[in-house]
Protein backbone atom coordinates (compact mmCIF):
# COMPACT_ATOMS: atom_id res chain seq x y z
CA UNK A 1 0.00 0.00 0.00
CA UNK A 2 1.15 3.52 -0.68
CA UNK A 3 1.26 5.81 2.34
CA UNK A 4 2.02 9.49 2.72
CA UNK A 5 3.41 10.74 6.03
CA UNK A 6 5.28 13.77 7.21
CA UNK A 7 8.07 12.74 9.55
CA UNK A 8 10.05 15.39 11.38
CA UNK A 9 8.74 17.99 8.94
CA UNK A 10 9.68 16.08 5.79
CA UNK A 11 7.04 14.55 3.51
CA UNK A 12 7.45 10.91 2.49
CA UNK A 13 5.46 8.79 0.08
CA UNK A 14 6.31 5.09 0.22
CA UNK A 15 4.94 1.71 -0.70
CA UNK A 16 4.73 -0.50 2.40
CA UNK A 17 3.58 -3.99 3.14
CA UNK A 18 0.26 -3.61 5.02
CA UNK A 19 1.74 -5.64 7.92
CA UNK A 20 4.71 -3.29 8.44
CA UNK A 21 4.84 -1.80 11.90
CA UNK A 22 5.41 1.94 12.16
CA UNK A 23 8.60 1.37 14.17
CA UNK A 24 10.07 -0.76 11.35
CA UNK A 25 8.98 1.76 8.72
CA UNK A 26 10.72 4.57 10.63
CA UNK A 27 13.89 2.58 11.29
CA UNK A 28 14.26 0.57 8.08
CA UNK A 29 12.59 2.67 5.39
CA UNK A 30 13.45 6.13 6.70
CA UNK A 31 16.68 5.33 8.59
CA UNK A 32 15.46 6.98 11.81
CA UNK A 33 17.02 4.61 14.31
CA UNK A 34 16.48 6.74 17.41
CA UNK A 35 13.15 5.00 17.85
CA UNK A 36 13.96 1.63 19.39
CA UNK A 37 12.33 -1.79 19.28
CA UNK A 38 12.34 -2.92 22.88
CA UNK A 39 9.68 -5.53 23.44
CA UNK A 40 7.32 -5.67 20.42
CA UNK A 41 4.38 -5.86 22.83
CA UNK A 42 3.90 -2.18 23.81
CA UNK A 43 5.13 -2.83 27.35
CA UNK A 44 8.41 -0.90 27.46
CA UNK A 45 7.83 2.39 25.60
CA UNK A 46 11.21 2.47 23.83
CA UNK A 47 9.34 2.95 20.54
CA UNK A 48 7.27 6.01 21.51
CA UNK A 49 6.82 8.68 18.83
CA UNK A 50 4.43 11.58 18.50
CA UNK A 51 1.73 11.14 15.87
CA UNK A 52 -0.65 14.02 15.22
CA UNK A 53 0.01 15.52 18.64
CA UNK A 54 -0.29 12.33 20.69
CA UNK A 55 2.33 9.83 21.76
CA UNK A 56 1.93 6.35 20.32
CA UNK A 57 3.85 3.15 20.75
CA UNK A 58 5.06 2.59 17.21
CA UNK A 59 5.61 -1.14 17.76
CA UNK A 60 1.85 -1.69 17.89
CA UNK A 61 0.83 0.75 15.18
CA UNK A 62 0.88 -0.26 11.54
CA UNK A 63 2.57 2.10 9.11
CA UNK A 64 -0.65 2.20 7.06
CA UNK A 65 -2.47 3.52 10.14
CA UNK A 66 -0.11 6.51 10.04
CA UNK A 67 -1.10 7.41 6.47
CA UNK A 68 -1.69 11.17 6.29
CA UNK A 69 -0.17 11.78 9.72
CA UNK A 70 2.42 14.16 11.08
CA UNK A 71 5.02 12.18 13.03
CA UNK A 72 7.83 13.43 15.24
CA UNK A 73 10.59 11.09 16.32
CA UNK A 74 13.42 11.83 18.72
CA UNK A 75 15.47 12.99 15.72
CA UNK A 76 12.86 15.65 14.94
CA UNK A 77 12.56 16.99 18.45
CA UNK A 78 15.46 19.38 17.87
CA UNK A 79 15.91 19.63 14.11
CA UNK A 80 18.57 22.36 14.30
CA UNK A 81 20.88 20.15 16.35
CA UNK A 82 20.39 21.98 19.62
CA UNK A 83 18.96 19.94 22.46
CA UNK A 84 15.29 20.36 23.31
CA UNK A 85 14.67 21.41 26.93
CA UNK A 86 13.69 17.83 27.83
CA UNK A 87 16.79 16.37 26.17
CA UNK A 88 18.95 18.93 27.96
CA UNK A 89 17.35 18.12 31.30
CA UNK A 90 17.92 14.38 30.81
CA UNK A 91 21.58 15.13 30.05
CA UNK A 92 22.05 17.54 32.97
CA UNK A 93 20.23 15.37 35.50
CA UNK A 94 21.71 12.04 34.43
CA UNK A 95 18.29 10.72 33.42
CA UNK A 96 19.82 8.00 31.30
CA UNK A 97 22.27 5.17 31.57
CA UNK A 98 22.45 2.81 28.62
CA UNK A 99 20.16 5.14 26.64
CA UNK A 100 17.98 2.44 25.11
CA UNK A 101 14.75 3.72 26.67
CA UNK A 102 15.73 7.38 26.56
CA UNK A 103 14.11 8.39 23.26
CA UNK A 104 10.77 6.93 24.32
CA UNK A 105 11.04 8.48 27.77
CA UNK A 106 11.82 11.88 26.28
CA UNK A 107 8.99 11.72 23.74
CA UNK A 108 6.57 10.74 26.51
CA UNK A 109 7.89 13.52 28.78
CA UNK A 110 7.45 16.13 26.04
CA UNK A 111 3.74 15.32 25.75
CA UNK A 112 3.38 15.12 29.53
CA UNK A 113 4.85 18.62 29.95
CA UNK A 114 2.81 20.00 27.05
CA UNK A 115 -0.37 18.78 28.75
CA UNK A 116 0.73 19.74 32.27
CA UNK A 117 3.45 22.42 32.37
CA UNK A 118 3.78 22.18 36.16
CA UNK A 119 3.61 18.48 37.05
CA UNK A 120 4.21 17.09 40.50
CA UNK A 121 6.61 14.20 41.07
CA UNK A 122 3.64 11.82 41.39
CA UNK A 123 2.17 13.10 38.11
CA UNK A 124 5.50 12.55 36.35
CA UNK A 125 5.74 9.02 37.70
CA UNK A 126 2.16 8.33 36.59
CA UNK A 127 2.80 9.88 33.17
CA UNK A 128 5.86 7.69 32.58
CA UNK A 129 4.29 4.44 33.76
CA UNK A 130 4.15 3.07 30.20
CA UNK A 131 7.92 3.40 29.83
CA UNK A 132 10.36 0.94 31.34
CA UNK A 133 13.98 1.67 32.14
CA UNK A 134 15.94 -1.43 33.02
CA UNK A 135 19.01 0.48 34.25
CA UNK A 136 17.89 3.20 36.65
CA UNK A 137 15.64 3.55 39.65
CA UNK A 138 13.75 6.33 37.82
CA UNK A 139 14.83 8.96 40.36
CA UNK A 140 16.99 10.90 37.89
CA UNK A 141 14.45 10.45 35.08
CA UNK A 142 11.73 12.02 37.22
CA UNK A 143 14.17 14.72 38.32
CA UNK A 144 14.96 15.42 34.65
CA UNK A 145 11.30 15.73 33.68
CA UNK A 146 10.63 18.11 36.56
CA UNK A 147 13.70 20.18 35.58
CA UNK A 148 12.54 20.27 31.95
CA UNK A 149 9.08 21.44 32.98
CA UNK A 150 10.65 24.20 35.05
CA UNK A 151 12.95 25.22 32.19
CA UNK A 152 10.04 25.38 29.75
CA UNK A 153 8.07 27.58 32.16
CA UNK A 154 10.98 30.04 32.47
Amino acid sequence: MKIQVTVNGKAHEKDVDPRTLLVHFLREDLGLTGTKVGCDTSQCGACVVNMDGTTVKSCTCLAVQADGSQITTIEGLSPKGELDAVQEAFWNNHGLQCGYCTAGMIMTAVELIDKNPNPTEDQVREGLKGNICRCTGYHNIVKAVLAAAEAKRS
